[in-house]
């Protein structure tokens, strides 16, 4: 707390209480909401996490995005699955473990997965889905009243406020960012102070092969591009290849490292943007302690919801958008599947279709699709004939394609055109095979 007003600071003391007693007046059988990834706030999480324990709660919905080591380590652990009933917007490593438990378990079902687009989210808590009690948490109050929603904005400011009941957890590790990020204290039910690290993001090495397609997508970016990438050692490698560039500009889902290192450098100063000119824009942030230290009051970077950030409308007012995200398969008309392995659920639609359609609409945009040609160490050749999971972005929005072995553009191509062109962007081990089954399939 940091407030000159004594009126604040007696506001803020009357909200203050233990995560006990602020977790005491969730019941049985209702719905709360959490913060997403970083902003998930361990001693809240911890407090109901004991109540389930002791068997004090049964049957609470737990709705979220993107399970970090806060609440896999108390909500998400099996022997509370039940009292417990993930509802996950995002599918990740926690909810995969939990899954496979409960198939050792004669079939349990214990994770419910939500569809939806990312960009819907706030209106869907709004809409569609009433929540009791929101937990989060946020960066400290100044001297103004005002908490900031840190890394996450994305649907968690829209819901904080939609919620019956909204209990914040004030961390003094969660960066103080500007834009559209301010949590009045007069919103807030409860108080819960603590001082946990927040989650750090490992950064992945990035390997021959996302060096190659690195430099392939480096040669695409013209100076002035404005930035959306993904997340991983692929991504990274894109912005370390972007070092020699100039003037561009950031409006991207999620910040990174490898955004920031761009910052950082004065590769990117966002000045020729349209909207948000001079400014760094993101709804969620993932990465390490010095990215956090780098936000904190930083002026030239801002959040948003996720309604704003991932409108495609919103994205294409910038110009040369340039758009980066990956896929799990791609066939050979060019539709994508990133989401399913196996046929089961692995991670979510999240924002691909949103800025692929917002960067393609940009004025001199490029959406890109990137990927190493083989899953599995070379064994599993991610060109294919057909989709094995659900379409995340169709044929008819598949912009630029690349892999270690070029790009391509398929706009304009005809479905055997297409065919061909990712065949020569396929492993090679894999060519010979794909052409045939492209014939079966009449494309050739």
């Amino acid at each position: 707390m940091n407030s000159k007003d004594s009126n604040l600071d007696a506001l803020f003391e009357s909200k203050l209480t233990t995560a006990i007693e602020a977790v005491a007046r969730i019941r049985s059988g209702t719905t709360i909401a959490l913060g997403m990834a970083m902003s998930q706030p361990p001693s809240l999480l911890e407090a109901l996490a004991a109540r389930a324990e002791a068997a004090d709660l049964d049957d609470l919905k737990v709705y979220y995005f993107h399970a970090e080591e806060f609440l896999r380590k108390s909500l998400l652990r099996y022997s509370l699955m039940g009292r417990i009933v993930p509802h996950c917007m995002f599918m990740g490593a926690p909810e995969r473990e939990l899954i496979q438990l409960g198939d050792q378990d004669g079939g349990r079902k214990v994770v419910y997965f939500v569809p939806n687009a990312f960009s819907q989210s706030p209106r869907l808590f709004q809409e569609h889905i009433p929540v009791d009690t929101m937990l989060v948490m946020v960066s400290p109050m100044d001297e103004n009243g005002y908490f900031t929603f840190g890394t996450n904005n994305d649907y968690t400011s829209g819901v904080a406020r939609a919620a019956g009941r909204l209990i914040v957890e004030v961390n003094p590790n969660m960066p103080r960012v500007f834009g559209d990020s301010l949590l009045h204290v007069s919103e807030v039910d409860h108080i819960v102070e603590s001082d946990h690290p927040l989650p750090e993001l490992g950064a992945k090495s990035a390997s021959d092969t996302d060096q190659v397609i690195g430099e392939l997508i480096a040669e695409l970016v013209t100076d002035g591009a404005c930035l959306q990438m993904g997340i991983g050692a692929l991504p990274n490698a894109v912005c370390s290849a972007l070092t020699s560039h100039r003037n561009l500009g950031i409006h991207t889902e999620l910040l990174t490292p490898g955004l920031v290192d761009l910052i950082r450098r004065g590769v990117v100063d966002n000045s020729r943007k349209a909207l948000n000119r001079g400014k760094s824009v993101f709804t969620f942030a993932m990465g390490d302690r010095a990215m956090y230290d780098f936000m904190n009051d930083n002026p030239s970077i801002e959040s948003y919801p996720v309604s704003y950030v991932n409108d495609p409308h919103v994205i294409a007012q910038n110009e040369r958008v340039l758009s980066v995200n990956s896929t799990i398969e791609m066939d050979l008309t060019g539709a994508c599947n990133s989401e399913h392995v196996k046929g089961h659920q692995y991670s979510a639609t999240g924002g691909q279709l949103d800025f692929v359609r917002g960067a393609y609409a940009s004025r001199g945009g490029k959406s890109i699709i990137a990927f190493h040609s083989t899953a599995g160490g070379g064994r599993i050749s991610k060109i294919v004939p057909r989709l094995a999971g659900p379409v995340t972005t169709p044929r008819t929005d598949t912009h630029m394609v690349v892999t270690e072995y070029g790009v391509a553009n398929l706009k304009g191509l005809s479905s055997s055109e297409r065919a061909r062109a990712l065949i020569r962007l396929a492993h090679p081990n894999v060519r010979e095979s794909l052409t045939s089954q492209a014939r079966e399939l009449h494309l050739l």
